[in-house]
């Protein structure tokens, strides 16, 4: 029986550039840019990375479909790079492949990477896929907005929710979100905004409105992962070590059948569900 990757994997360092409309740069700086924050992080060369994981969700960006960017830009010569999409869930996807290659015992140390520059695209929102069948299977449920304001109107349904509740719990995300990011100064928007500002926004996809929404950037971050005992042989004892890491996929029964009633996504239920198993967490509410 699989025993998962609790506590199996380090964290060894962290990068993260400035995010926002960097026009001033490619996607390749980008990469770099993080990569070696998370090197000095870390506290190591990058002639010790043993294997590499790059995201990109977005080919409109012109990054392509191969590893050779992230190999270039990182300058990491003769290492195995992969790269990895899976939509939304692409940076988990980088990270969860440098994880496993840890606690397999494969690699002693490994890179996972993530790089967007959706403000290249010249579109306000997230530009669709060119072709192919996620192209003919995603466009007929339109926009990011009008695909979760569905789901805020079916949970308003099933739950009976006032819209006038339903409208500031969800203000209240976004409201936290805005103190958060005038906290860190290198979050892309740095700007409060009252409840009021929030809930009298023009709507976007109703009950969605204008702060309800994520705007688009450019940016990276990165992570540098290995095992307790390397990290401890490092200098590194006050070590933050991996609980669980999940992944779920969708058949698309939400969309093409009516054993879904529309209020909640049901990967991240999956997900959820097996991440809380693989961390040991019973009780999820009290911890």
């Amino acid at each position: 029986m699989a025993s998962g990757i609790k506590d199996k994997v380090a964290i060894l360092g962290m990068g993260c550039t400035q995010f926002g409309e960097r026009w001033d740069v490619g996607t390749h700086q980008l990469m770099a840019e993080a990569f070696e924050e998370a090197l000095v992080d870390a506290g190591i060369e990058r002639k010790q990375i043993d294997a590499a994981w790059y995201g990109s969700c977005l080919d409109e960006i012109n990054v392509g479909n191969s590893s050779i960017p992230a190999s270039l830009a990182l300058r990491l010569e003769g290492v195995p790079v992969s790269r990895m999409e899976n939509m939304c869930a692409t940076g988990t996807e980088a990270l969860r492949g440098a994880v496993y290659a840890v606690a397999s015992g494969a690699v002693d140390i490994a890179l996972a990477i993530g790089a967007e520059k959706l403000k290249d695209t010249g579109y306000g929102g997230l530009p669709a896929p060119y072709k192919g069948t996620l192209n003919d299977l995603w466009l007929p449920l339109g926009s990011a907005p009008a695909g979760f304001a569905q789901l805020a109107a079916g949970y308003r349904a099933k739950h009976g929710v006032s819209h006038e509740d339903l409208k500031r719990a969800i203000g209240h995300v976004s409201w936290k979100s805005h103190e958060n990011g005038v906290k860190s100064p290198k979050a892309h928007i740095r700007k409060k905004v009252t409840m009021d500002q929030i809930l009298s926004a023009p709507m976007i996809a109703e009950p969605l409105g204008l702060f309800d929404c994520c705007g688009v950037s450019d940016g990276a971050a990165c992570a540098i992962v290995t095992t307790p005992e390397v990290a401890r042989s490092l200098g590194k004892h006050d070590l933050v070590t991996i609980k669980a890491i999940q992944l779920a996929s969708s058949s698309g029964i939400e969309s093409h059948t009516t054993q879904w009633d529309g209020s909640y996504v049901r990967t991240t239920r999956h997900a959820a569900r097996r991440a809380y198993e693989e961390a040991g967490i019973t009780t999820p509410g009290s911890n």
